[in-house]
């Protein structure tokens, strides 16, 4: 009988990624499930001239990965905190050297292998030696899906320091160009703005969009 797999957390950036062997957190125990959501985002457009409004697209979301991960160390009667939390609690914090918290991959066996940002821990200790230290928690993580060139586009930014040139092509909007150049589709009108664009909908194939720096 094949041996089943344990779930891994592994790192991908930071300086704990070249201090640690792989992996850098392995689960002692299997989470009993795990929930996957994604949102899409739309915006409301006022036709001009009439009280309608429209939804138009503006981003797909990241897909969010959620559970829950049981930790104990009372077999060793060790701080449970040491052992698995700050390691959690590392991956939800700002990184020396890149100034942002550090890229990870969550991976169990070939089930699952999700790379993305710890965005949010809720921990709870439920089990305590004599001396109040805890040997026992659940943590419920959640982890945004990231991809290795939109995390480094967000920490080494080329965008934002000097004007760029973007030809439209078929199916472009200005809510898409944003979403692309500034990794958020908001700044359409920092675009609309820089080319006098009073129509976000009037851009057509072929046009030439000015990209101001931020």
């Amino acid at each position: 009988m094949s041996q089943f797999q344990k779930a891994k957390i592994k790192l991908l950036s930071g300086k704990k990624n070249d201090e640690v062997e792989e992996p850098y957190l392995t689960c002692r125990f299997n989470p009993p499930k795990y929930d996957v959501s994604r949102e899409v985002e739309y915006g409301e457009l006022q036709a001009s001239g009439s009280g309608a409004s429209s939804q138009q697209f503006i981003s797909e979301g990241s897909d969010t990965l959620s559970m829950e991960l049981f930790f104990d160390t009372s077999e060793t009667q060790t701080d449970v905190r040491t052992e698995y939390i700050e390691k959690l609690d590392y991956l939800a914090s700002v990184d020396a050297e890149l100034h942002a918290p550090p890229l990870c991959k969550f991976v169990w066996g070939k089930g699952l292998s999700f790379t993305a940002l710890v965005t949010k821990l809720d921990k709870s200790f439920t089990r305590f030696l004599p001396s109040g230290v805890p040997v026992r928690a659940r943590v419920n993580v959640t982890f945004s899906e990231c991809s290795t060139s939109e995390y480094r586009r967000e920490i080494e930014p080329e965008s934002t320091d000097k004007t760029k040139a973007w030809t439209v092509t078929e199916g472009d909007t200005l809510w898409l160009v944003a979403a692309e150049e500034y990794g958020d589709a908001s700044y359409w009108r920092t675009i609309a703005d820089a080319n006098d664009i009073d129509n976000p909908r009037a851009v057509r194939p072929g046009d030439s969009l000015e990209l101001p720096p931020l």
